[in-house]
């Protein structure tokens, strides 16, 4: 991605870099919460940034729901340009269903509905859909009768999204990324973007959506000046005010931040509005105070991270004109997003030699569907390198001790243990993701355990940004 947003300087936007480097604090002594990236802008310019090696500004990242904010901005495009209307019914874009979806409530359900995750459900209708037809979600999901009329009730629910990103791929007759290439992508000066597809090759539009860290920041942007890039109005704003604004109640906790509301797949929240996914994706944003926070991550505390910003960034947010820090603290702060870094495994052992030698598992595991493990010597005594097999195929691992080596779209760190044992994780640093292994020398068996579990169950070859040739066909 070449960069299209400008660089300036906390306090030249009246923010005091202490507030953000105490919220940075805050993030890396949580217990739950792994940041992997971090932007903040404020008037359109980005006032700090840092990746958590080994990330890095130029990898993508699965963004997981945060994808269905951007297949929400397909739509946006597509009923401007009159390919579609929110007051469609659903079942007019597949006629060939017609005849086989007879509930009226099925047949009454409106792009709007399936929009504001209001299809009349009360929860999710994934896998009783894809039971349902296994080859036609679309299908499968219309064949559900809704519990009540469309738009009257709020439930979380994959087909809705993926429903609407299939409708902008019938009306347009591209996929969801050709589609937006020229409107928004290429625009935004977002390059690098993959998605996950299922059989047929329609992107999954609620999930599997790899992007860098800027693309995040730059859709966060774009609604927050109320869809004008530059001097070009790219979505209307009549579509924004109606995309973040609840149209459906989620619930009444007043400190949830997942209970403020749902517009068209965004989360109304505490403070402004947001896109997120799993595990820590977040494109935040505040209109009352012009900024935009995006982030990538493998946290298990989602609302901790929102805490933690409305604890620590809110109030380092003066009012434009307002002084607030100066340029010293500004290069402090710099300077420490320079740094940042996950920390590689410690070893708890004397070092020994790395020798060739074949593991296999120690107890069935399903995740990852890891057979055997081969691991040989690396160039010097600091390196291995470990090939991971599975039924499917396999990926060779370069691992370092006390550092992390990367390669292609991992990056590995090794340790000796006092048992005896040889510790290895492994981040899939497309993905949020990192695998605990645990190898045993002396037994030839290996142990796994996932920081933080895939939610699509990929093999390990396909944790990485999807390319046309090689499409991911599961849920």
């Amino acid at each position: 991605m070449h960069s299209s947003l400008p660089r300036s300087t906390p306090s030249a936007h009246s923010i005091d870099a202490n507030g953000i480097a105490a919220f940075i604090d805050a993030l890396e002594a949580a217990p739950n919460i792994e940041p992997h990236s971090l932007m903040l802008l404020r008037d359109g310019h980005v006032l700090a940034e840092g990746w958590w090696a080994p990330y890095s500004p130029d990898g993508v990242h699965l963004l997981y729901s945060l994808s269905k904010s951007f297949t929400s901005t397909a739509v946006a495009f597509a009923v401007e340009e009159g390919l579609v209307s929110l007051d469609d019914t659903v079942l007019s874009h597949f006629p060939e269903l017609d005849a086989d979806i007879t509930d009226p409530r099925s047949r009454s359900m409106l792009v709007r509905h399936v929009l504001a995750m209001a299809s009349g459900h009360r929860e999710e209708t994934l896998d009783r859909a894809h039971e349902l037809d296994p080859d036609n979600l679309v299908r499968g999901f219309l064949l559900l009768p809704p519990d009540e009329d469309p738009g009257t009730v709020f439930a979380y629910n994959q087909p809705c999204t993926y429903t609407a990103g299939l409708i902008v791929q019938r009306a347009s007759g591209q996929s969801l990324i050709d589609y937006l290439r020229p409107r928004l992508l290429d625009p935004l000066g977002i390059g690098d973007v993959g998605w996950m597809t299922d059989a047929e090759g329609h992107e999954f539009g609620f999930s599997g959506f790899h992007a860098p860290t800027e693309a995040i920041a730059a859709l966060g942007q774009l609604y927050l000046s109320r869809g004008k890039w530059q001097d070009t109005q790219l979505i209307p704003e009549a579509w924004v005010d109606e995309a973040t604004r609840s149209h459906v109640s989620n619930g009444s906790d007043p400190a949830s931040d997942w209970e403020q509301g749902y517009g068209f797949q965004f989360w109304m929240a505490r403070h402004g509005y947001r896109g997120d996914g799993a595990y820590g994706q977040f494109c935040v944003i505040l209109p009352e105070h012009n900024v935009v926070l995006a982030m990538t991550g493998q946290s298990e505390d989602m609302q901790g991270v929102l805490d933690l910003a409305w604890k620590h960034l809110l109030p380092a947010i003066g009012s434009a004109g307002e002084s607030r820090g100066d340029s010293t603290t500004d290069a402090t702060l710099a300077a420490r997003l320079q740094s940042l870094a996950l920390a590689p495994l410690e070893t708890g052992a004397p070092d020994r030699t790395v020798e060739a030698h074949t593991f296999t598992p120690s107890s069935p595991s399903r995740y990852p569907r890891l057979t055997r493990i081969d691991v040989s010597p690396g160039p010097d005594a600091s390196e291995l390198t470990l090939t991971l097999t599975e039924d499917d195929g396999s990926i060779a691992v370069p691992a370092q001790f006390g550092g992390w080596l990367s390669s292609d779209a991992t990056a590995a760190s090794a340790a000796w243990r006092p048992d005896g044992s040889l510790a290895v994780d492994v981040i899939f640093v497309e993905t949020p993701h990192r695998l605990h292994l645990t190898l045993d020398p002396a037994m030839s068996t290996f142990a796994t355990r996932w920081q933080t579990e895939p939610l699509h169950s990929p093999p390990l070859s396909l944790l990485r940004k999807p390319t046309a040739s090689v499409p991911f066909s599961g849920f």
